[in-house]
């Protein structure tokens, strides 16, 4: 497998992960078809105007993924990549996921381009903690420090990605040799940048999807199955090459 090949000359790597790979542990995507909520779109929902005009409705959506999240458990990919960063100690994963999973599946080194749903952030006083609590006790929740309304520590439409976080994977993605770039349609910038980031510096772009995403042009391998299928398949193969060499 080539894939395995190219991980295995690698010094550095970078897991780029999208919606896809929490599909397959049963959470919605919401970029599907409709994309609705309720009868809300999700951009109706998934804004700061949002916010502003109905917290409460915001916040129900909200609490429902939390909920689903709760529930969830790590498929065979987030299993997969975190028996990857066990055979690179460098590795990476940058997410567009916001329900933890890659976490509570033993990866060490993940960086939530588009936030948590486990953090909450006060929209008055900018004050952050994490909640993982399931219901919260109220909703809208209210800011312990000052009184305000908090709201998800996430990225809303609309709104920057977090410069620090941002900056460090895009760090990663420079230095990165080899870069797998799995679930995701490719479509949601600034966030799918960074795999023309690291393909403009040298890195060996591996893409796992059951259909091209839109930077697969970049690709050197495509993988065309769901990442539970093929990416335990890819850490078993590269565990034969490293230890054929060992």
């Amino acid at each position: 497998m080539k894939a395995a090949l190219l991980l295995s000359r690698a010094a550095r790597a970078v897991v780029f992960t999208g919606a896809g790979v929490s599909a397959e542990s049963g959470l919605a995507t919401f970029r599907g078809a409709g994309g609705l909520w309720e009868g809300h779109r999700v951009e109706e929902v998934a804004t700061p105007e949002a916010f502003a005009r109905d917290p409460l409705l915001v916040w129900r959506f909200y609490a429902m993924r939390r909920e689903q999240a709760k529930k969830a458990e790590p498929n065979p990919a987030h299993k997969a990549i975190a028996q990857l960063e066990r055979l690179f100690p460098s590795l990476v994963v940058v997410t567009q996921n916001v329900d933890g999973l890659h976490q509570r599946a033993g990866s060490q080194r993940v960086l939530e381009l588009h936030g948590s749903l486990w953090r909450i952030r006060c929209a008055s006083c900018g004050r952050e903690l994490g909640d993982d609590r399931v219901p919260l006790p109220e909703l809208p929740p209210r800011c312990d420090a000052c009184g305000g309304w908090q709201r998800p520590a996430v990225v809303w439409f609309g709104e920057p990605l977090p410069e620090a976080i941002f900056r460090e994977a895009e760090r990663a993605c420079t230095e990165a040799d080899v870069m797998l770039v799995v679930g995701t349609s490719g479509v949601v910038w600034p966030a799918a940048g960074l795999v023309e980031v690291a393909a403009a510096c040298g890195a060996a772009i591996i893409e796992v999807n059951p259909e091209p995403s839109a930077l697969a042009y970049l690709a050197a391998v495509q993988i065309p199955k769901k990442a539970g299928e093929a990416l335990p398949a890819l850490v078993e193969r590269l565990e034969e090459v490293q230890g054929a060499r060992a």
